[in-house]
């Protein structure tokens, strides 16, 4: 029984997480933005469940619940699951809204890191635990309109090479899970169009929030000698691009 702490857990990867490590008769500990889900949630698993509704955003907000979890015996985190993210628009970087820019960079790398830091001390105290970053394949391969969001992404693979590097001989692990195309409220974000993303989704295959929470699950449930480094998962209907030519009328 492991003690697991998961952001964004309100929906998509966080929520399908916390679904699947309650089985396990893990205690959990569960954050997001919308206190009615977390409430939905908690109703619904088995173990035992502390929810906080909170912006990981929010440096404030991020420090009170930390020390409310240490009033309320759930200070000794086993592991951290940072689901929480979004990507904003699909628009070229010459038309992009920088103020999406600045909200992809303060969820996706400022809240991650504002999560993470709090729980290394007392890992490194106790010896042991697991941060596990939800990244993207978009860390590594460029698509049109992925530009801030991807460049977000390969910050948290690089972190995260760099925190293992940083934490070796701890015992704490660091486990990077880089999913492609997946079908989650993800989308609706970005979209900012429910019809938008719903058309998206239509003639294929992605991943579901299942795929990526058993990923999770057995990134955890490793023996302690073994740590998973980077995991990258793609649906099979989704491939990397060619290269692409911009050709001019001779």
């Amino acid at each position: 029984m492991k003690t697991i702490l998961i952001t964004g857990a309100t929906s998509g990867f966080g929520q399908a997480a916390a679904r699947m490590l309650d089985k396990d008769n893990n205690r959990l500990i569960l954050v997001g933005r919308r206190k009615d889900r977390l409430d939905e949630i908690k109703a619904k698993l088995h173990g035992d469940c502390y929810v906080a509704a909170f912006d990981i955003t929010d440096e404030q907000g991020v420090a009170a619940f930390f020390e409310e979890l240490q009033q309320q015996g759930w200070g000794e985190i086993d592991v951290l699951v940072n689901c929480a993210g979004l990507a904003l628009g699909l628009d070229p970087a010459q038309e992009a809204k920088f103020e999406d820019w600045e909200q992809m960079v303060s969820t996706n790398i400022t809240g991650l890191l504002r999560m993470t830091r709090p729980v290394l001390e007392s890992m490194k105290q106790r010896g042991g635990g697991q941060i596990v970053n939800i990244g993207s394949v978009a860390a590594t391969v460029p698509y049109k309109g992925g530009n801030v969001y991807g460049a977000t992404k390969a910050f948290v693979r690089q972190f995260s090479r760099n925190l293992r590097t940083d934490l070796f001989g701890t015992g704490i692990k660091v486990t990077n899970i880089e999913p492609g195309a997946a079908e989650t409220e993800f989308s609706i974000v970005r979209f900012k169009d429910k019809q938008k993303a719903d058309a998206y989704y239509k003639g294929w295959r992605p991943l579901q929030p299942e795929d990526i929470a058993n990923a999770i699950a057995w990134a955890i449930d490793q023996p302690p000698h073994v740590n998973i480094d980077n995991i990258e998962i793609m649906p099979l209907d989704q491939t990397y691009a060619g290269m692409v030519l911009d050709r001019k009328d001779s």
